[in-house]
């Protein structure tokens, strides 16, 4: 028999391939970049052996996540080349690619829509206050260019996930505003698939001097989003991030229903482990639940935008 619709939780099985860990951003939070001139690019070539030894994994999405090149940098283009061609060469060995590189121009976003399934951009939070906190060195963090890069999104019909990392200096009218601007998005443009619910979570590369944000808080917050968000936006966790399963299964009560890319390293938490697929199945399996596997474009995003694309 097969399960409820509300009794399944989705996961897509991934694997992240890294472009660049450089970045002209220094979100104090972060514990993924790298200074610049500090490492050297990912090829070609060592990505086509990475997706070579991936085949009969039953790995489905290729997310291409990558820190951010500076807009007047003179290897901005080569960074979008190499992104775009990284993208090409998933799907000529039956990927999906998942991009989420930062903030593009309207121009890149449409390039890099004909070689993704799927591509993302975190809104983070919305309060212009952190630009003098956690984002004081982060120029892409400015609310409105992120924003304007959801609108452009959506103008393009890139089936999209955004989200919000919580516990970085917001309060609960800061992460309303931000889950109701997502909210009015997506009821003009309907291209949204998932919003992810990030808690912050202290790794040992970061200067944020702030505790994890409290995992006992995330059902409420997980209820509050789902009021606010439309029913057809799923709403995401990192199963990573939640480490007492007993809260794992409050946040599936609270209205999440999917667990996001899970594979051998979670690149933007690389101090939080992801459990075995088969643990978590078995978890929420005892609690009434079917862990599935889903692509990175949703099938009702997909109709619904092909739906408006021949209308």
């Amino acid at each position: 028999m097969l399960p409820l619709p509300n009794q399944i939780v989705t996961y897509s099985p991934a694997y992240t391939l890294v472009p660049t860990y450089e970045c002209f951003n220094k979100c104090t939070y972060c514990n993924f970049r790298s200074d610049i001139g500090s490492h050297p690019w990912m090829t070609l070539e060592q990505a086509e052996k990475i997706l070579l030894s991936l085949k009969g994994q039953g790995i489905c999405e290729i997310l291409i996540l990558s820190g951010e090149v500076h807009p007047l940098s003179s290897r901005r283009q080569e960074w979008l080349d190499l992104i775009y061609d990284l993208c090409l060469l998933a799907l000529s060995m039956g990927f999906l690619p998942h991009t989420n590189a930062g903030i593009l121009s309207f121009s890149e976003m449409q390039r890099l829509k004909n070689v993704n399934a799927s591509m993302g951009l975190m809104l983070e939070q919305l309060n212009p206050k952190l630009l003098h906190t956690v984002h004081r060195h982060a120029p892409s963090k400015i609310p409105e260019l992120r924003l304007q890069h959801l609108q452009w999104a959506g103008e393009l019909q890139i089936p999209f996930t955004t989200g919000l990392l919580l516990g970085i200096g917001e309060n609960e009218d800061d992460r309303r505003q931000t889950l109701m601007a997502i909210a009015d998005l997506h009821l003009k443009y309907q291209n949204i698939q998932e919003v992810i619910l990030q808690p912050h979570s202290p790794g040992s590369q970061q200067t944020f001097d702030e505790v994890a944000f409290d995992p006992y808080q995330l059902p409420q917050v997980i209820a509050q989003a789902r009021e606010i968000l439309p029913s057809d936006i799923t709403i995401q966790i990192p199963p990573n991030l939640v480490p007492e399963e007993n809260w794992l299964l409050a946040c599936l009560d609270a209205g999440a229903r999917d667990l996001g890319g899970i594979g051998p390293r979670d690149e933007v938490n690389p101090d939080y482990p992801h459990r075995e697929v088969n643990r978590l199945r078995e978890v929420l399996l005892s609690a009434g639940w079917t862990l599935l596997p889903r692509l990175p474009v949703y099938q009702r995003t997909h109709s619904v935008l092909g739906a408006m694309a021949f209308s």
